[in-house]
């Protein structure tokens, strides 16, 4: 059997709600999914904004070797004709060798929005693909809320494949529009579709009941040969069919060749790469390519995997770019405990008694709100300092923090200004040193570094990058506990660090403490 992918991240993954794509942006994207083994490419709707008129003029250029280029528009107007509809003709400026159009496939919606006859809008379908194939071009007919219009009125759904057929369509998307189709609805009316026409059939889920990938399966189960998705998952509401899963459960649970192994293996670097660019957090729990997707926590878990990696993953991560990790909590065992430091290169030699220990440790701090599992350079801390012998570099002992709430003059406003005054020991040597800053997290640094420099000048390299507080039990108010996860860099590596405590000054210096103390460690190799 084979099974088409056709990509919409840049047309219809572009609607969702924070993501706006520039030329650039889309041309890196495009350039990216061809590399993944992409056969179909939407680009945009040249028709509709200056933006995509431009892209696709660029894309002319580009050298795409394994997908061809698709431009999306709509059919002609109610009332109007092909031969002067400024819609179908920048579809054809557009130059692009396929060419998908969105027509209505319900009846209550040629109705109620485009407000004209069902007669009309079979005409506007006939008409356009005819126009569309006379110019020598691939043409896919979107049928906008097929599901909901064969619910509604199942014969005139029907009628507007088969309009886009006779016409000469090279084949139909089914579009679950509204995305609150489920499998057996969906099952009912696609296997209607095969019957009505002989051309390709495609699938477009919507996700709006979470089960636009379920849907998106259960069509290639029922002889769709044609699936259209978004990377990630992307599209406005709740997104669309996530092409990354299709891809994935096409490959490995159906054993469909949509994509060479070699592509597959560099799926997470792909999702992971169309997310850097449009600028949204890719999610770490996202099946195949989220960084949590092979993350193992509880004990029974991390046991099993270490005596076999198929007792708790459904597939090997490799096999689509990602890896497994093993995470330390108090749900951890001691085995976990220590595969955990070998993958993390932590070259401390203990027993399983010694990391019985350890766990303990773990547990106890979990328990004041510590968590580990996004502070590996805590963790390893925790690890070197429960050994005899260890001494730590340097030790706080005492800190005062001072803020006011002073006028400027020339700008007529208010600003908190803070200094922060320390008490380092070295060794046998205590300095004492004050630095300001704005805001008492900073103030600390700044003061704990001059104090530091002047033993250990590495320090200077070592920058901070982000920090994040967490509330950890929010019903306590003013009271709560928070945690503060600090991430810092020499410039080359990251380490992330972690500290704990009802008051906010007291964690944000112990995660400091941990990345200061971490990065001397590192220097010392």
């Amino acid at each position: 059997m084979q099974v088409h992918l056709y990509d919409t991240t840049m047309r219809d993954g572009a609607q969702m709600e924070g993501i706006s794509l520039s030329v650039e942006d889309k041309l890196k994207i495009a350039a990216k999914l061809d590399e993944l083994g992409i056969h179909y490419i939407e680009g945009g709707w040249p028709g509709s904004n200056p933006k995509d008129v431009e892209f696709f003029e660029r894309a002319k250029s580009l050298k795409l070797q394994n997908a061809k280029l698709a431009a999306f528009g709509s059919t002609r107007r109610a009332g109007g004709s092909v031969d002067d509809d400024a819609n179908l003709r920048a579809l054809l400026d557009a130059e692009t060798p396929v060419v998908t159009i969105v027509g209505k496939a319900s009846d209550r919606q040629v109705r109620d929005v485009l407000e004209t006859t069902t007669e009309e809008n079979l005409a506007m379908i006939s008409d356009s693909i005819r126009f569309l194939k006379a110019a020598g071009r691939e043409v896919y007919f979107d049928a906008e809320h097929y599901f909901d219009g064969y619910e509604s009125d199942s014969a005139y759904a029907l009628q507007t494949l088969k309009a886009a057929a006779s016409a000469g369509a090279d084949g139909v998307v089914l579009c679950d529009t509204n995305g609150g189709t489920i499998p057996s609805k969906l099952t009912e009316a696609l296997r209607a579709a095969r019957e009505a026409v002989s051309c390709t059939i495609s699938i477009h889920c919507h996700n709006d009941a979470g089960l636009a990938v379920a849907n998106t399966m259960t069509a290639v189960e029922e002889g769709v040969t044609q699936v259209q998705g978004c990377i990630n998952g992307y599209g406005d509401k709740c997104g669309n069919a996530d092409l990354a899963s299709v891809i994935a459960n096409l490959k490995l649970k159906m054993g469909i060749d949509v994509v060479s192994d070699e592509q597959l293996a560099r799926l997470s670097e792909v999702a992971h790469y169309v997310s850097e660019i449009v600028n949204v957090v890719p999610s770490p729990f996202q099946p195949y390519v989220g960084a949590s997707a092979f993350a193992h926590k509880a004990g029974l878990h991390t046991d099993g995997m270490l005596k076999d990696d198929s007792s708790y993953q459904h597939v090997s991560p490799e096999l689509v770019g990602n890896s497994y990790r093993l995470l330390i909590s108090e749900l951890a065992g001691s085995r976990g405990l220590l595969e955990k430091m070998r993958a993390a290169g932590i070259d401390v030699d203990l027993n399983r008694d010694d990391a019985r220990r350890v766990l303990e440790q773990v547990k106890e701090q979990e328990s004041r709100g510590y968590q580990y599992e996004g502070a590996e350079a805590s963790f390893e801390l925790l690890v070197r300092r429960s050994l005899p012998g260890y001494t730590q570099p340097f030790e706080l002992k005492d800190f005062w923090i001072v803020q006011r709430r002073a006028t400027r003059a020339e700008d007529h406003g208010r600003e908190m200004q803070t200094e922060a005054m320390v008490k380092v020991q070295v060794g046998e040597e205590i300095i004492q040193t004050a630095a300001d800053g704005n805001g008492p997290v900073n103030a600390l640094d700044a003061a704990v570094r001059k104090a530091l420099v002047t033993f250990y000048p590495e320090l200077e390299a070592i920058k901070l990058v982000d920090y994040k507080v967490r509330i950890i039990d929010t019903a306590a108010g003013t009271g709560a506990s928070v945690r503060v996860l600090i991430e810092s860099t020499d410039g080359d590596a990251l380490c992330s660090t972690v500290g704990a405590s009802t008051d906010i000054v007291e964690a944000s210096w112990l995660a400091l403490n941990d990345a200061l103390e971490y990065w001397l460690l590192a220097a010392k190799g």
